[in-house]
């Protein structure tokens, strides 16, 4: 299986849309890559208000007499054991990028990565025996990059198999590839038919 360079005339003979001149799309890829780690997380971390944590209620000492500053029970936020008081509660962190952004983004990084001469097209890619060594040795026979990002229509389960034990490399469905993913890695190896579906992502 050879590869070759992805050109910007080829993007375009493919009818791929990127940005070319690199000064639009910037704000859209930060704002993307925010959400994508938003979204990751899980909101849980929670801490108990004095209404919540275990113990009485009662009063510790009377109001007044004792020489002592007034205080309810010993729940209060002050006192060792009681509740936190303006601590983490459960919460949605996510955020939703406009379909357009997420379009320009992808545009902006796509024309980067191509400008920068690290995304191969090849006419396939699979590895029909399943095996780790030549899963390797087909991806080192492309690139020499030490992060390296395969994107297919989708690959079968022996393609699968073959890169699970391989951290420097993925396989990622052209449909489901993003923005944060393509940034991460070094070199990108493309199908032909994957690129014809990330031309319909980027239309």
């Amino acid at each position: 299986m050879s590869a070759k360079t992805l050109s910007l005339s080829d993007a375009k003979a493919a009818n791929l849309h990127v940005i070319e001149d690199g000064e639009r799309g910037g704000q859209a890829v930060h704002d993307l890559v925010v959400a994508y780690q938003a979204n990751r997380r899980t909101g849980s971390a929670n801490s108990k208000t004095r209404g919540e944590v275990r113990g009485t209620g009662k009063k510790m000492y009377r109001q007044k007499g004792t020489g002592n500053a007034r205080h309810g029970d010993r729940k209060a936020p002050i006192f060792v054991g009681g509740g936190v008081a303006f601590g983490p509660r459960p919460r949605d962190y996510s955020k939703r990028v406009p379909k357009k952004v997420r379009t320009l983004a992808l545009r902006r990084v796509l024309g980067d990565l191509i400008a920068g001469g690290v995304v191969l097209v090849t006419p396939s890619f699979a590895i029909e025996d399943g095996k780790t060594k030549t899963f390797v040795s087909t991806v080192r026979s492309h690139t020499d990059a030490a992060k390296v990002l395969v994107v297919a229509p989708a690959f079968d389960e022996a393609t699968l198999l073959s890169h699970r034990n391989v951290p420097w490399a993925m396989c990622i469905p052209a449909s489901d590839v993003t923005v944060e993913e393509l940034i991460y890695h070094d070199a990108v190896i493309l199908t032909e038919d994957a690129l014809a579906i990330l031309a319909s992502r980027t239309a």
